[in-house]
């Protein structure tokens, strides 16, 4: 860990940070409310300080190995309440969010509550995501939208490592995460933020990626 900076505001909150082996080491601004987490994977790297709120009994999950550009920002409320003036009912309820392994979010992108990105995909800069994007996915905009399918990308920097001409994937070393895009393998986030906190919710979202993984090995299985 290279800087992190954690404001616990309320009780029960939960910060879980992995190991960093070989990647820049993380540098974040955490802010964890209300019986909220905040769980980091392994090896999960940026370029410079990332911004994660959790508020209101919800949940930041991301995976192993994604690459945090500079300025994202990765948040499960809007800081502040809106509601309708004739209902009195709150308009922007805070809600959980997943980002899966070996994600890439670009400069200036923002995950916001109750987004999800599936493994291998790519958050465009400057992008804004609301809804859920599935595996080996580009998605771009405001709000974020899939424009390319069945992509995979790998760490080497362009210009930093060699070789110094990467015109096809002879060179570079593969990752695990090479799939074709299944638009069934979306991450399940709860649609509304948790009154206290609760187990089911991430195991039913870990069976569910378990079954879109299981799916992808048996379609390279029947291709072989």
């Amino acid at each position: 860990m290279h800087a992190l900076h954690a404001n616990f505001d309320c009780d029960n909150g939960r910060i879980e940070i992995g190991s960093h082996h070989g990647v820049t080491p993380l540098k974040a601004h955490i802010r964890v409310g209300q019986d909220s987490t905040v769980i980091i994977g392994n090896n999960v790297s940026n370029t410079s300080t990332v911004t994660i709120n959790a508020v209101e009994g919800t949940k930041v999950t991301i995976g192993n190995d994604c690459m945090l550009s500079s300025q994202v920002e990765i948040r499960t409320d809007d800081a502040h309440p809106i509601f309708d003036v004739r209902t009195e009912k709150r308009s922007n309820p805070s809600r959980s969010m997943r980002i899966g392994n070996h994600v890439w979010l670009a400069r200036g992108s923002a995950v916001l509550g109750g987004a999800s990105v599936a493994d291998g995909s790519i958050l465009g800069f400057g992008s804004i995501l609301t809804g859920q994007i599935p595996n080996n996915c580009i998605a771009v905009g405001t709000p974020a939208k899939v424009i390319r399918r069945d992509v995979a990308w790998e760490r080497p920097h362009l210009s930093l490592r060699e070789p110094l001409y990467k015109p096809d994937a002879s060179s570079i070393e593969k990752s695990e995460y090479w799939d074709l895009t299944d638009d069934g393998d979306l991450l399940n986030v709860p649609a509304l933020n948790p009154t206290k906190p609760k187990s089911s919710g991430w195991l039913t979202s870990k069976a569910s990626s378990l079954r879109a993984k299981a799916w992808r090995l048996r379609r390279r299985l029947l291709a072989r």
